[in-house]
């Protein structure tokens, strides 16, 4: 399986992808009415601001951006050291929405206005129920990338240099967006950076130990181990 991948990177990217929206949808037409209820009085003094729609949209296409870049451009272990990551806390995510189905009760009871901004809102308030927030997935994804565009060889060729001040900004406009549209608690993205640098840093731990210079120093430890161990 693991050859499979490493051969198929785009074939085993649009699977996950199937696997995740196929689940993500399973639990937002199944869990209408959460077990735990997300909120903190941080909540309350942060204002709804309707523009915030523009950098929470920009996630949708952010995600498949850097995986393809990364693909095209960088060596492919920085790829596979992104993909582990990312798609292993989307999927913890998702378990934790079954084992502790959460929402949260933020949104207004109306959006004002009739321009872009507010339609864009009240699209995405029918498309996306306040269900299954915690953790936030929008946080979380956008963390992991910011990682990788500092952690990517890449990015420190003089021409691609400034992507990575561009992924920190964009990071915090995200991050910030889902708390200004109402869509997650100050709660959610809390843990969804906390899941993402514990994640990073197993995802570091598990490259180190699989390195052939970690292996090497393995193998040659054994050979010095007396005959009675």
């Amino acid at each position: 399986m693991r050859n499979w991948c490493m051969r198929h990177p785009i074939l085993f990217m649009a699977l996950y992808a199937v696997f995740y929206l196929s689940c993500f949808a399973f639990l937002e037409k199944h869990i209408l009415v959460p077990d735990l209820w997300v909120h903190c009085r941080l909540d309350d003094l942060i204002p709804f601001c309707k523009y915030a729609i523009i950098p929470y949209a920009m996630w949708f296409p952010w995600i498949p951006f850097t995986l393809f870049y990364l693909l095209w451009k960088a060596p492919r272990e920085d790829f596979w050291r992104l993909c582990l990551p990312l798609f292993a806390g989307m999927t913890l995510s998702l378990l934790f929405y079954v084992i502790v189905p959460n929402g949260l009760s933020l949104r207004p009871h109306t959006v004002p206005g009739t321009d872009f901004f507010a339609e864009a809102v009240r699209a995405l308030y029918r498309s996306d129920t306040p269900t299954n927030v915690c953790p936030s997935i929008h946080v979380f994804n956008s963390v992991t990338l910011l990682l990788a565009y500092y952690r990517c060889r890449c990015f420190d060729a003089p021409g691609r240099r400034w992507m990575r001040p561009a992924a920190a900004v964009l990071c915090l406009a995200i991050s910030l967006s889902t708390m200004l549209l109402k869509q997650h608690s100050v709660i959610d993205v809390v843990f969804g950076i906390l899941l993402a640098l514990a994640l990073d840093y197993a995802a570091t731990v598990v490259q180190h130990e699989a390195s052939p210079l970690r292996r090497r120093q393995r193998a040659a430890n054994k050979e010095r181990l007396p005959e009675w161990w």
